[in-house]
């Protein structure tokens, strides 16, 4: 089975650098403000789906922002 965790702090700078807050980003990828926190923190794992989302919204690779395991 395949994990996909966020890169330690990969996530915050592109948030950062696009110009979002957390609740932004959540409210733009339909996910929760909780679940966006405990990504950026490397707390949980994300699905593919949700991983190729952000890193479109983000506009970053995938490989930039998560360690796919």
């Amino acid at each position: 089975m395949v994990k996909i965790t966020a890169k330690q702090n990969a996530i915050v700078k592109a948030r950062i650098i696009k110009g979002l807050t957390q609740r932004e980003l959540a409210n733009l990828t339909g996910l929760s403000y909780a679940y966006i926190s405990l990504l950026e923190r490397s707390v949980k794992p994300v699905g593919p789906a949700t991983a190729k989302k952000l890193s479109d919204l983000l506009n970053h690779p995938m490989e930039e922002l998560f360690i796919i395991e």
